[in-house]
């Protein structure tokens, strides 16, 4: 078997193997809050939405055929197939770097990474559709430095480049790292692309492809850079080196720490005068990863961050990884297959996702459940609840619904009214949606995002309405000090148990609002 069938063997092997399990792990696991609200840039469509860019919900839309299938493995559908092509991307950019042996070691470091694995190739979020331009973006960049701004080729992959950064930020607005990074590059290392005309056509393209997130914007006084740019929580004293703490430590434990050791490792080797046949492409990786992966750090000291938000940055380090790792192998001509390194990540990976099952399937480490009186914990905040428990709710919710509807307790227009946009979304996709019941949000924008429209395209409120407002012991929000002043009553809430494993985890608590009696302005 030669080398070259041999990395294309494993190669299919390793994506049709990770996509199998990422495709278990979608239907196994319910939707998070992200995912479910996500939903609605496909079920309202837009040039662009009060959070991120449109990409997330095309993506949803082409792959659950416009929702025709929504089920959780559908709804997440488009992250595996980007998470798989990832994977093919990343080994292809580490062969420009190297060979087939570096690429095996990038697909490899890429699927034992968390944030490549589950955030961005499992969740439908924003991140799957970012990174497979960002990816892609990555790829005709190194293919342009290689073939030098002289050829033809040169300028064809530069336009490819304007093309797949335009579509990355179309996804995610993280993605103009990508034009700085490469700016940088252009600017510092090979100025004659500043003569061909190629480069300002790829800016022109990819501010086309941008175009209709920018209209969006002039349309509503450009409240999405707004909301982005106060997103981040200034805290109160000048410096907090815990917050610091926390996005460095989940910005390595989303890289996976053995895949983060590799990275710091290529990079000391790199500064030391390593890697001379790659030395432009690892310049650009660098100029694209670590201004990003700086910018949150500095954020961090004054500011809550979420480690997720750099996870492009760290993928775009693991081809340096893996040439780090393909320059202790280069003894003898063969090489490992699995280094170590690699099979202590992996190992660290598939521990992680077993202890995780095992967590929203038994309930082992976390939650050792409630208080049956109180509704309070008797362990720490288990996480997993969030993505736990909803389809009991809807199971013990529709009997209620029912007897409510037909004995004329609440109107057989009755609505779903919530006051924050999660757990709103819970309740659309797992509640609402299924047992026909509209659901509305009742708060300023800052609460409600992209729902604030959604109520007006569904109706808004209207005078003697009832409604139900839920919560639960995980998220507990009492609807009396919300919106006494909008409903002629409010009755006491019925309990809607859940149980994990034959344990009581959580309480749902539902209330019955009666004969709105003041319409709220936004």
């Amino acid at each position: 078997m030669n080398a070259t069938f041999s990395h294309k063997y494993r190669l299919t092997l390793l994506l049709f193997v990770s996509a199998a399990i990422r495709l278990f792990l979608a239907a196994f696991i319910e939707l998070g809050n992200d995912e479910v609200y996500y939903i609605n840039y496909a079920l309202y469509p837009d040039l662009s939405h009060f959070d991120h860019p449109p990409m997330v919900g095309w993506f949803i839309q082409l792959f659950s055929l416009n929702l025709l299938f929504d089920s959780e493995a559908f709804i997440r559908l488009g992250a595996i197939v980007a998470g798989t092509l990832n994977t093919w991307l990343i080994y292809l950019i580490g062969k420009q770097l190297k060979d087939g042996l570096t690429g095996w070691y990038a697909a490899l470091l890429y699927t034992a990474s968390i944030y490549c694995f589950i955030i961005a190739g499992i969740f439908m979020m924003p991140d799957a559709p970012q990174t497979l331009f960002w990816l892609g973006s990555i790829y005709f960049m190194i293919r342009l430095i290689k073939a030098g701004p002289e050829s033809r080729e040169g300028g064809k992959f530069m336009l490819l480049t304007g093309i797949s950064a335009g579509l990355a930020l179309l996804s995610k607005y993280t993605s103009i790292f990508l034009f700085s990074g490469l700016g940088f590059y252009i600017l510092f290392f090979d100025r004659k692309w500043l003569r061909k005309w190629q480069t300002y056509a790829a800016l022109f393209i990819s501010f086309l492809l941008f175009l209709p997130v920018i209209i969006w914007n002039i349309r509503h006084d450009f409240i999405s850079f707004s909301f982005h740019t106060e997103r981040v929580e200034v805290v109160q004293t000048l410096l907090r080196p815990d917050l610091f703490a926390i996005e460095l430590g989940g910005q390595i434990f989303y890289s996976n720490p053995f895949v983060f050791g590799l990275m710091v490792a290529g990079l000391i080797a790199f500064w030391k005068g390593r890697f001379r046949q790659s030395r432009a492409e690892v310049r650009l990786l660098i100029a694209i990863s670590i201004p990003m992966i700086l910018l949150f750090l500095a954020f961090s000291l004054f500011r809550r961050t979420l480690p997720h938000w750099t996870g492009p940055a760290y993928m775009t380090l693991i081809p340096l990884a893996a040439l780090f790792l393909r320059s202790l192998t280069l003894k003898g001509r063969k090489g490992k297959w699995f280094p170590p390194m690699i099979k202590s990540a992996i190992g660290f990976l598939i521990l992680l996702i077993t202890v995780a099952l095992l967590q929203f399937s038994q309930g082992w480490f976390l939650n050792k459940g409630i208080n049956p009186q109180t509704g309070k914990r008797l362990g720490i905040k288990d996480i997993t609840l969030d993505m736990y428990g909803w389809e009991q709710l809807h199971d013990g919710f529709k009997p209620v619904y029912e007897q409510d509807t037909t004995s004329g307790r609440m109107s057989k227009e009755a609505v779903i009214i919530q006051q924050r946009w999660f757990p709103a979304a819970k309740l659309d996709y797992y509640v609402a949606g299924p047992l026909g019941i509209t659901l509305l949000t009742l708060a300023d924008l800052e609460r409600t995002h992209k729902y604030a429209w959604i109520t007006q395209y569904r109706g808004g409120f209207h005078l003697g309405m009832d409604a139900y407002y839920f919560s639960s012991s995980y998220e507990f929000s009492d609807p009396n000090g919300l919106y006494a002043e909008y409903f002629t009553s409010i009755e006491p809430p019925d309990t809607i148990p859940v149980y994990r494993n034959g344990l009581l985890v959580e309480y749902h608590y539902v209330w019955r609002m009666k004969g709105m009696r003041k319409i709220y302005l936004r």
